[in-house]
């Protein structure tokens, strides 16, 4: 088959400004993100009936990937196995895809019609903000859902959720939201250490330490 080139939609604007920190699964933290569409997709006939649908798939570039297109690995180390063991780059969802895709299922909150055409407010994207968006489909139970699915390595892996407390006070309006993402342990899988962290979250730049399976968070700064 002849290779096919595709061009972004649109973008998304997230809650996430740099990867670190970002959830490794969409869904996980129920943050706000905003799909925006370009010329000539951002026509309102394009979005007609997806109101309809409670969740969709949104097909994305993964950001520093890109070089996969030129060097490719056929084995990647997975952060749900703590980073050291290899599978195969097709048994994984690592962003080391040999087309640096990114496939997240999201939950569709609204869609709000501005003078530039439709915006998609969408739920729990695990996605950096900016980044440019290739697809969007709309998520049906009766093909995409498999309630007996096996999941490989995956279902060998207990909670591994962090508690987590502050020593700080923490944004009243983003407490849940900021306590969701350091519960699933932003920091490099094969670190277990004491470490400080730093994050960023909207305009918040985030600093925690892990000590066994307890998270505190030292200080919330708005970034200017």
């Amino acid at each position: 088959m002849e290779a096919v080139s595709i061009r972004p939609i649109g973008r998304i604007h997230t809650c996430y400004p740099e990867k670190f920190g970002i959830p490794r699964q969409a869904g996980i933290v129920e943050t706000a993100g905003r799909i925006v569409l370009d010329e000539p997709w951002n026509d309102p006939n394009a979005v007609r009936g997806l109101e309809g649908f409670s969740h969709i798939w949104v097909l994305w570039q993964v950001s520093g990937a890109l070089d996969m297109l030129e060097k490719f690995s056929p084995t990647v180390r997975p952060p749900r196995l703590g980073g050291n063991t290899r599978v195969g780059v097709f048994a994984s969802r690592s962003p080391w895809h040999p087309n640096a895709i990114g496939l997240s299922c999201l939950k569709l909150v609204s869609i709000e019609m501005t003078e530039n055409g439709p915006e998609i407010i969408v739920s729990g994207a695990d996605i950096l903000d900016g980044t440019p968006i290739y697809d969007i489909k709309p998520y049906v139970i009766a093909g995409d859902c498999r309630p007996n699915a096996v999941c490989g390595f995956v279902d060998t892996i207990g909670d591994d959720r962090l508690d987590v407390t502050a020593e700080c006070d923490l944004p009243v309006e983003d407490n849940d939201a900021i306590c969701e993402l350091i519960a699933c342990d932003p920091r490099p899988r094969y670190q277990d250490d004491e470490r400080e962290y730093g994050m960023r979250y909207k305009n918040y730049n985030i600093r925690f330490k892990v000590c066994g399976r307890e998270a505190v968070v030292m200080s919330v700064d708005v970034v200017e």
